[in-house]
């Protein structure tokens, strides 16, 4: 038998879809309550923020984009600099170019495989790992219409939307046939609590989630997820990944840190302040609230009358 909650939930969402971009601009608090709910069918409170994904999105809301040090981080070419400055110069993946156009770029010169980005997102990404297999036409159009779309502004990660939308593109650094494994760090006010480990990307995708001393947090999983079963070994220099992480985050209340390890040898990935839009079902609710109660946002929390007006 259907769920009726479901049936009406997606009813609902139905029949406000036309109005989502209007309600997005004028309301961002209330859509973004809205889209919380119906994710986590929990209430999004906002004046008093326990679990990780409700500070998560008070961060999303009314921090991090008016912080010009995220807005430089979340992006893929900025953050690059950010690295460097920090000491951490060496780990940056080698770029092949960075273009304003897709026209710019002349696939010629490109190496055999190679991976292109759109700089002011999260997710729009191609890996090329043949050239001779690439079809140019649709991947221009991929490209250029990520190029004219305003990302913070269609998901309300705002911290997003200043960002110079350009084309980077980076040196593949994984096999001819598998991507590298990610270590995605979990940094909270300065220190790192957990993270998950993603193997098997473009093949059989695999997530395991574990404290940052790699005791299994199952609980943190995010529903859905599958695990791998085989144990995931441990970089023999980890603890330099996990101090790199740290210095990388000392000025953010949380950010989520993307680290590889080839043969020994750290690269940075990317900074990602809001992850999944703060809007994750995990496995046990519990979790939510430990991880929540890591996040100090207190300094932030501003209590006067306009913001509460907002809540």
């Amino acid at each position: 038998m259907a769920n009726p909650n479901l049936q009406e939930n997606k009813l609902k969402r139905a029949l406000y879809a036309p109005f989502r971009g209007i309600i997005k601009k004028l309301f961002p608090v209330f859509f973004v309550k809205q889209q919380y709910k119906y994710i986590t069918h929990h209430k999004l409170n906002l004046e008093k923020p326990l679990r990780y994904t409700e500070k998560l999105q008070y961060l999303r809301l009314f921090v991090y984009p008016h912080d010009d040090l995220v807005i430089k981080c979340a992006g893929r070419a900025g953050v690059r600099e950010y690295v460097e400055d920090r000491g951490y110069g060496e780990t940056l993946i080698p770029i092949h170019g960075l273009f304003n156009h897709f026209n710019e770029i002349d696939f010629a010169h490109l190496p055999f495989a190679f991976v292109m980005k759109a700089t002011h997102a999260c997710a729009y990404n191609v890996i090329v790992r043949d050239k001779a297999n690439l079809d140019l036409i649709p991947l221009k159009k991929r490209f250029e219409k990520w190029l004219k779309t305003n990302y913070g502004q269609k998901t309300l990660e705002l911290h997003y939307a200043p960002i110079k939308p350009q084309i980077i593109i980076e040196k593949y650094i994984g096999e001819v046939d598998s991507l590298p494994v990610e270590y995605k760090i979990h940094v909270f006010n300065g220190q790192a609590r957990s993270m998950y480990v993603v193997t098997g990307r473009g093949v059989d995708i695999r997530y395991n989630n574990y404290y940052i001393d790699w005791r299994p947090f199952d609980g943190s999983q995010f529903n859905g997820w599958k695990k791998r079963d085989e144990p995931i070994p441990i970089p023999e220099n980890w603890k330099e990944m996990v101090k790199m992480a740290e210095d990388l985050a000392k000025p953010f209340p949380f950010v989520r840190v993307d680290l590889y390890n080839i043969d020994g040898k750290i690269y940075f990935g990317e900074l990602t302040f809001t992850p999944a839009k703060g809007t994750l079902i995990l496995d046990d609710d519990q979790c939510d609230f430990e991880m929540g109660a890591w996040l100090n946002i207190e300094p932030y929390l501003v209590h006067h009358p306009k913001l509460k007006k907002k809540i």
